[in-house]
Parts: structure tokens; sequence; C-alpha cells
């Protein structure tokens, strides 16, 4: 029987933006289950660049091949950088969320906040959306991907929006605290 799948539909946080191939969070992920012997894949479905719209309409396919067992949902950031209304935002996480359900999947969704250089009350707005949907929808939450080190620039690339590899083990630590419990204990050896 095959293992089965963890899909990560997400964005250039996700896609290893910069990074030497395989050091990103979604391959440490990859390792951190063999090394617990939970017997999972993992798929990186994720796009530099990538909007809510775009993994929205890339889905369906990703869906149909990878028959996925736990789809992380790592967008929106780049809705925010192309200043999509937060309500536009909102419907395609909701629509995400609901064709991971249909596809007998578990979503987990992954929360951002903005650069404070947006503005106070866009910075809290924005994030509020993933809080409002996992709360509505009562979708895992982890809160803030970058959590715990947002505010130091030498864990950075260059960009200061994408991490470094030193800090994708970070990420990870972010990611599992909410993935760990949906991973079904019939798939541990």
């Amino acid at each position: 029987m095959a293992k089965p799948t963890i899909v990560v539909l997400g964005d250039s946080l996700s896609a290893e933006y910069g990074l030497p191939r395989d050091t990103g969070w979604v391959a440490l992920l990859r390792q951190r289950l063999a090394s617990e012997r939970i017997d999972y894949s993992v798929a990186n479905a994720s796009i530099s660049g990538d909007t809510t719209s775009g993994g929205l309409t890339r889905l369906p396919l990703v869906m149909q091949r990878l028959k996925p067992a736990i789809v992380i949902v790592e967008l929106g950031a780049n809705d925010a950088l192309r200043g999509v209304p937060l309500a536009t935002t909102a419907s395609n996480l909701r629509a995400i969320i609901a064709q991971i359900r249909e596809g007998h999947a578990k979503p987990v969704l992954v929360g951002m906040y903005v650069p404070p250089n947006y503005g106070p009350d866009y910075t809290r707005d924005f994030h509020a959306v993933y809080e409002k949907l996992a709360k509505e929808l009562n979708v895992p939450l982890v809160p803030f991907l970058l959590a715990g080190f947002a505010d130091k620039p030498e864990l950075f690339q260059s960009d200061q929006i994408h991490p470094t590899r030193q800090a994708q083990p970070l990420l990870l630590d972010n990611v599992w605290p909410t993935l760990a419990p949906l991973l079904a204990s019939g798939a541990r050896h």
C-alpha cells in the first residue's frame, strides 16, 4: 500500500527560494518524518510568487495527481504584496479548504503577517483572515510561519523577505506542533 502523502501548497517561503535544493523546511519535514519513523511521503507543490488564486487554480490537478491525506496551505503573503483585497484572499482560502476536504484530505492553514510598513490596521486585518477562517472552518492553524525570528535580519536573505538556510529548521518547528497531531498513529513503524 502506498504511503499517505502530505502536500505543501505554498509560495516562495516553502519553494526553497534562494536556497540550495532540498534544504528548505519541506525537505526537512521529509527528513523528520523518516527519522521519527512516521510513514508519510511529502510532496512540495509550492511555487515562488504564488497567490491564493494561483493555488486555487492549481489545486484540482494536485489533488487528482497526488491524492494527499494532508494539505498544508502556505499562501497569502503574495496576495498582500500585490494588494489583493482581503475578502478575495479569504474567499480563495475558503475555496482551497473546501476542495481539500472534498478530496478527503485534512487541511492545515499556515498564518502569515505582512511587514509593519503596510500599516497597523492592514497588518492586523491580514493576519485575522487566517484566524477567522481557522475558527470558522475548524481548520488546524499554524499561527505564523516565521514566529520567533521574524525580527532577526540575520536569518533572512538579502531581500529581508526570504528566510536563510539556517532559518529553515525554525519554520519546520513552527509547523510541526500543528501538523503532528494529524499524523495517523497507524502510519508509525
